[in-house]
């Protein structure tokens, strides 16, 4: 897999659990500390995400980092 599908992949598994959990993405983006614009962008799959902002993400998602990736 390519590294841009790999970042998609990322990006839809976000998505899917933001949406499991019945969060805005401007709920979810509160919750990790940071700008609904910023989120949006990662979950779009623009934005190549640092290990601390996907873990960040996963706790307030309530899943292991691993479920992401």
């Amino acid at each position: 897999m390519e590294y841009q599908e790999e970042i998609q992949l990322i990006a839809s598994k976000i998505r899917a659990y933001r949406i499991e959990k019945n969060l805005s993405v401007q709920d979810l983006a509160y919750l990790c500390d940071m700008e609904r614009s910023s989120m949006s962008r990662i979950e779009s799959g623009r934005v190549n995400i640092t290990i601390k902002t996907l873990f960040t993400i996963s706790k307030a998602l309530g899943v292991d980092m691993k479920d992401l990736i």
